[in-house]
């Protein structure tokens, strides 16, 4: 039976830290999830919502599916009904592949290639072409000297060997890989009578040249030189160059780190084949309004569009395809994306650029009738841009569908229909839902920290400090920086604004290389704390260390000869061995993402069953993983070489985290304040510049003050904090503005305004100067 109800209700949530709890929400509008970091809000749109969608998809599907559900964990809840299939748009934790690019993403790319192939000018007597040979992503598009990457990479003497003065013993050859296999080539070398202890530079030419280039393989019995409390019998071993072994690394290497340590004992150039265009040049000989393609993907996509705008209304194939780009291209720049590239790479793009494209797309698809999920989709946006955003939700709205949004900017939750406010406080202190409703209804609930911040904002106070000198920039050329002058003061905060691709990133990036050559520079971003489960805030810290030294110092360790080493899940010693320690295992879904499950072997705990039978305090290794930072503060009391680092993690809002929370499950802002709570730690921070890039992303306006009054700790004991920053009320708070713009891409790059947010405030020609009117005295 159809069900009529137009209501989702959701009936004794329990995922995470939700204390049993319903809800109901209207469907065909925008709810809005707010609360502070940690309180519950994303358990209840992604935890809960979106698993339970996605569960019931699984289900319907194909058996090898059907089977994989038993490993995926479902959502603890007793109930849910009403619920449309889902869609979710979370901010990726993972880094997209380095062929993705901007066009591949949005499918621009797609219609490009057809538009060329189908409509493009060919040279006299050429082929046709079809739309694969248009992309460097495909066998038959792709430049045949570098393989569709525009740079060519040569192993040279000076690449493999950069410190001519070591012997071969003593790490001369700087690309062979580590332990036993780089101890087995000098023992090979040293079989075949070269001498390994003599300084590189004095061997002859002829040797060296052998030794790093030859395509030969000589196979060779190998005696190894005996080591104290080691049996090492004679073997046979096969000797490969070490271009040999760079290349392979290079090419065959599935792990993007062993890639990148590869390219890095190589030399990079401009392909000779295609000029860094990275197609064959049958491709590349093809042009559409006297363009080749590769112009046309390098193009700030506003400025595509109005290439393309005159072959609108074209009668033929061009007409349709430019049309489907230009729609494209349409929703892109509406959201404060025109000044990207087609041929962007995507590793380049922030999270929120990477979720506004992918909610562009879906805007694109015009689905009907299903639950959008989306995790703070102002990320990354200036106000100016958010006006937008609200109306690209409400186009999926209008367009039949239930959108629902974890959100921290409060303008767009004032736009939103419904607003769920989940706390009061974060971890054990939150996970209820204080209040489900039309937004002014919030106004009526005391409990609320997002109330105050919704309807009587607190005004901004600045510290007015005085500078200690000045960081002069200068000349700087890069990305859309074109000889860029910026004067720093030191001591202070400085704020840098803009549009998104005004050159706020490149800023930080040349201010802190400045910074660098004057003394110490920390860079403070949102890039994962590690891109496993295996990392989390108790190692990423240093604190697991003494942790572990604790439980080897127990009576029960010392009796069964347990050191520090058996209480790390980085060693094989004591890990569970079907995780290797991750606690989860990864599941392959054929059509879907990859996703993580709990181990089925230790369930998660990350040891074996012989390593949990030791306990400190009644508590495994694995229990004191599990608590909070909260709860092990208060359990580790007495031990002020524990206390020191998990103070620093709860004075940045993290107490509700656990220790052992993988850092796959972390949000771009939870890392940036791990590495902030980590720099907090040390005794000396004078004299050090730090550079965050838009600290206050994915926090509640609550968690932001906290956040910046240990920003300010920081420079009132003599530091230097310079933030790119959208929120107002902390630019407000600054005491020094850097306003760049007055757009994005080619429209910006240059200081439009600086001084403090008073004068920045009054100034004209940028469109920060408007949204910080309100807030400065």
């Amino acid at each position: 039976m159809e069900n009529t109800d137009a209501h989702i209700r959701v009936r004794g949530a329990r995922v995470h830290n939700l204390r049993a709890v319903d809800l109901s929400l209207p469907r065909d509008a925008l709810v809005a999830f707010t609360g502070v970091s940690g309180s519950g809000k994303s358990s209840i749109a992604f935890g809960t919502l979106y698993a339970e969608a996605q569960h019931r998809y699984l289900e319907s599907v194909a058996p090898y599916a059907r089977r994989l559900l038993q490993q995926l964990p479902a959502p603890d809840v007793d109930g849910i009904t009403g619920l449309p299939p889902a869609v979710a748009l979370a901010q990726a934790r993972s880094v997209p592949s380095g062929r993705s690019t901007v066009g591949t993403l949005t499918a621009v790319s797609n219609s490009l290639r057809m538009l060329y192939s189908r409509s493009g000018t060919y040279p006299p007597g050429a082929e046709h072409l079809d739309s694969d040979s248009f992309s460097p992503n495909t066998a038959a598009g792709a430049c045949l000297v570098c393989h569709g990457e525009g740079v060519e990479y040569e192993v040279t003497e000076e690449s493999l060997v950069p410190d001519p003065s070591l012997s071969i013993a003593g790490g001369a050859v700087a690309s062979w890989p580590g332990a036993w296999q780089g101890k087995s080539l000098r023992d090979i070398l040293d079989t075949l009578g070269y001498d390994v202890h003599r300084p590189w530079r004095e061997l002859a030419p002829e040797e060296r040249s052998w030794i790093l280039f030859t395509d030969e393989q000589p196979v060779v019995t190998v005696h190894p030189v005996r080591e104290a409390g080691r049996v090492q019998r004679p073997y046979q071993g096969t000797y490969s160059s070490a271009r040999r072994l760079v290349l392979k690394a290079y090419a065959s290497s599935a792990g993007e780190a062993r890639r990148e340590r590869a390219r890095a004992f190589m030399d990079e150039r401009v392909c000779r084949g295609c000029d860094g265009r990275r197609l064959a040049r049958a491709a590349l000989r093809v042009t559409f309004a006297d363009h080749g393609i590769d112009e046309l993907a390098r193009m700030p996509l506003s400025a595509l569009a109005g290439v393309l705008a005159p072959w609108r209304d074209d009668p033929g194939p061009a007409g349709a395809l430019v049309q489907d780009i230009a729609g494209r291209i349409g929703v892109l720049v509406e959201l404060g994306l025109g000044y990207l590239a087609a041929s962007r790479p995507a590793p380049t793009l922030s999270t929120g650029e990477l979720q506004r494209i992918r909610l562009a797309t879906q805007v694109r698809t015009a689905l009907f009738g299903v639950v959008y999920v989306l995790d703070e989709p102002s990320a990354g946006l200036h106000p100016a841009d958010c006006e937008a955003l609200t109306g690209i939700l409400r186009r999926l709205r209008d367009g039949g569908n239930t959108v629902c949004f974890v959100e921290h900017d409060m303008d767009i939750v004032r736009g939103a229909d419904w607003v769920v406010d989940v706390g009061p406080g974060a971890g054990d202190g939150g996970g209820r839902v204080l209040y489900s409703g039309p937004v002014p209804g919030l106004a009526r609930v005391g409990e609320s920290v997002t109330r105050r911040y919704l309807f009587d904002p607190p005004a901004p106070e600045r510290a007015g400090r005085t500078p200690a000198g000045t960081l002069e920039v200068r000349g700087v050329t890069r990305n859309n920086l074109r000889g860029l002058d910026a004067d720093v003061p030191l001591g202070v905060f400085t704020a840098v604004t803009g549009v998104s691709g005004s050159g706020k990133s490149t800023l930080l990036a040349a201010i802190g290389e400045r910074a660098a050559e004057r003394g110490r520079a920390v860079w403070v971003d949102q890039k994962p704390i590690g891109r496993t489960p295996r990392s989390n805030p108790a190692t990423y810290t240093g604190l697991f260390d003494t942790v572990r030294r604790l439980f080897a110092a127990t009576d029960d360790a010392r009796r069964l000869g347990y050191g520090p080493g058996r209480f790390s899940f980085n060693v094989p010693e004591g890990r569970c061995p079907t995780c290797e320690g991750e606690g989860f295992v990864s599941v392959e879904l054929l059509f879907l993402p990859s996703t993580y499950a709990p181990c089925p072997a230790c369930g998660g705990a990350r040891y074996d069953p012989d390593t949990l039978r030791v306990s400190y305090r009644g508590l495994t290794v694995a229990g004191v993983l599990d608590l909070s930072v909260d709860e092990a503060l208060e359990f580790f009391a007495g031990t002020p070489a524990l206390v020191r680092p998990l103070d620093t993690l709860a004075a940045v809002g993290l107490g509700y985290l656990r220790l052992g929370q993988p850092a796959t499950e972390l949000s771009g802002g939870e890392a940036q304040r791990i590495k902030l709570a980590a720099e907090l730690q040390r005794r000396t921070v004078a004299d050090t510049v730090y550079l965050l890039d838009e600290p206050t992303t994915g926090l509640h306006p609550h968690d932001a003050d906290v956040l910046m009054e240990r920003l300010h700790d920081l420079i009132d004991a003599g530091a230097t904090v310079v933030a790119a920053e959208h929120e107002m009320r902390i630019v407000a708070t600054a005491d020094h503005v850097i306003d760049l713009g007055p757009g994005g891409g080619d429209e910006g790059g240059r200081v439009v305004s600086s001084g403090t947010p008073a004068e920045v405030a009054a100034a004209s020609g940028g469109p920060t100067a408007a949204y910080l009117k309100g807030l400065v005295r």
